[in-house]
């Protein structure tokens, strides 16, 4: 792995992983982790991609991580984004894309992203629907409100004793994990945006993209965020709005949120990694 680093627009520096494919590349993936996290959580998934020939680029996004350490001088504002808001943390991630490109100008390029990453995606897609050819959404939603959940996401599973993290995973070393690292925040996604930065995720896909880009939709059927009914309504909104002919969805049983860290994430990632040998062969 390669730690690096570039200053978006606004003066922010943004950190970075560069994990190298193992053997022959045959594409890159750019992972977009979610609200309150960063892309450290990812290593198992990494280890997959990388291992089937990907090159993996994966950033801590403004205000969080690595990032959000540096830009806040500390861990008390953890996953407030700063000046800029959302558009600037999603100016900087097609910031990065501009970089992964001219790094590797000739490999296909995925995109994958989890729940906030997965919304960040949509809106990357619809800005450059030309610069992906194959997009991954994990824990995503229909962004529009009834379909994306604005109420405690830990509602279902609040108990006394719960931890309030109930709702990532059935796994509750993942609820340990995540209370104990010093790169998180449980703080609610409104709270830390505001509610005029938090109305901005609010959107559809664009119509008529002029790019038939396959998509793989992956969501747990206990995921409050939003849950099959909402991905299912997002796949028929690409095929019908925006012309998408190759949409997958895939719904795991009994998973919450964080399908790459619930109890059948080895399913998971054989899955992830069949449906890229389909769309991404190697050379």
């Amino acid at each position: 792995m390669d730690t690096r680093e570039f200053t978006d627009a606004y003066g922010v520096d943004i950190v970075y992983d560069v994990h190298p494919a193992e053997g022959t590349p045959r594409g890159v993936v750019q992972l977009l982790h979610g609200v309150g996290e960063h892309a450290g959580r990812y290593g198992a998934l990494i280890a997959a991609l990388t291992g089937a020939g990907f090159h993996v680029y994966a950033d801590d996004h403004r205000g969080h991580g690595r990032t959000g350490i540096r830009q806040h001088g500390g861990p008390e504002r953890l996953g407030r984004l700063g000046k800029g808001g959302l558009r600037a943390a999603k100016d900087a991630i097609w910031q990065l894309t501009g970089i992964i490109r001219e790094e590797n100008p000739d490999l296909p390029l995925v995109l994958l992203g989890h729940s906030w990453g997965s919304f960040l995606a949509q809106m990357l897609v619809n800005d450059h629907p030309e610069a992906w050819d194959a997009v991954i959404l994990s824990g995503s939603a229909l962004r529009t409100p009834g379909s994306l959940n604005a109420a405690p996401l830990n509602t279902r599973w609040a108990a006394e004793g719960a931890t309030g993290l109930e709702w990532l995973s059935r796994d509750p070393a993942i609820w340990a994990a995540f209370a104990d690292d010093p790169l998180t925040t449980d703080v609610p996604l409104l709270k830390l945006f505001g509610p005029i930065e938090a109305a901005r995720l609010y959107g559809r896909p664009a119509k008529n993209l002029g790019r038939d880009i396959p998509m793989l939709l992956l969501v747990g059927r206990d995921d409050p965020v939003g849950g099959p009914r909402s991905v299912h309504k997002l796949a028929d909104e690409y095929r019908s709005r925006s012309g998408l002919t190759d949409v997958t969805t895939l719904v795991y049983p009994d998973a919450r949120h964080e399908i790459f860290a619930e109890l059948q994430q080895d399913e998971v990632r054989a899955d992830v990694l069949a449906w890229l040998d389909t769309h991404i062969p190697s050379r």
